[in-house]
């Protein structure tokens, strides 16, 4: 849906000048259940299991699943941009980043509880919640975690919802907004089945 809307937007003669975007259902779910109670591996071994994150999490916990998404959505708004380009300030400690299994990769993150414990206590002392952001701003593309407070469209994200925040030189004051589920197999095998379906009645 969100692809469509900014194609029917372009082919309107409207052009996208900003996105601001929660992009991964994963992360926003890790973070959003993640209290500094039960530990970060354990929030993030319950995604796997659900089926929200890739067979290998590292993959979603270091920003590539992220910046994929951000570069596609810069493409079809009709920025010329390659990968490289997409900035990604990595909130994972380098001894996770370079786990080289997922057995390697959780006990990392457990031995690395009391960081991810100070990211949170330290959004929370400021009246925040994390959410890792994807932008499209000034013709530059990054990503990475941040805290967000009560007035970002992203505070009251919950589950694994994602929301993605068009400006447009129509909506340049108050953007377009499309929400809802960003993980899980039935919503993933909707979206590819939908693209089928505009494809096969082109």
């Amino acid at each position: 849906p969100i692809i469509r809307t900014i194609k029917d937007l372009k082919n309107s003669g409207d052009k996208i000048i900003k996105i601001e975007a929660v992009l991964s259902g994963s992360l926003n779910f890790i973070f959003n259940n993640y209290k500094g109670e039960e530990n970060f591996a354990s929030v993030v071994n319950q995604a796997m299991i659900e089926g929200y994150t890739e067979p290998n999490p590292l993959i979603d916990l270091s920003g590539v699943d992220v910046r994929r998404k951000i570069l596609i959505l810069a493409r079809e708004a009709g920025y010329t941009v390659n990968i490289n380009e997409v900035t990604f300030r990595s909130f994972l400690p380098d001894i996770c980043s370079n786990s080289p299994s997922n057995d390697i990769l959780f006990k990392n993150m457990q031995d690395q509880e009391s960081y991810f414990k100070l990211l949170y206590k330290q959004a929370v002392n400021k009246g925040c919640k994390l959410k890792v952001v994807a932008k499209l701003e000034n013709n530059k593309l990054n990503a990475g975690l941040e805290e967000v407070n009560s007035t970002s469209p992203f505070y009251n994200l919950e589950g694994k919802d994602n929301v993605v925040s068009i400006y447009t030189q129509r909506y340049r004051e108050q953007p377009l907004i499309i929400k809802g589920a960003g993980a899980g197999a039935s919503i993933t095998a909707s979206g590819v089945f939908s693209d089928l379906m505009s494809l096969v009645n082109q």
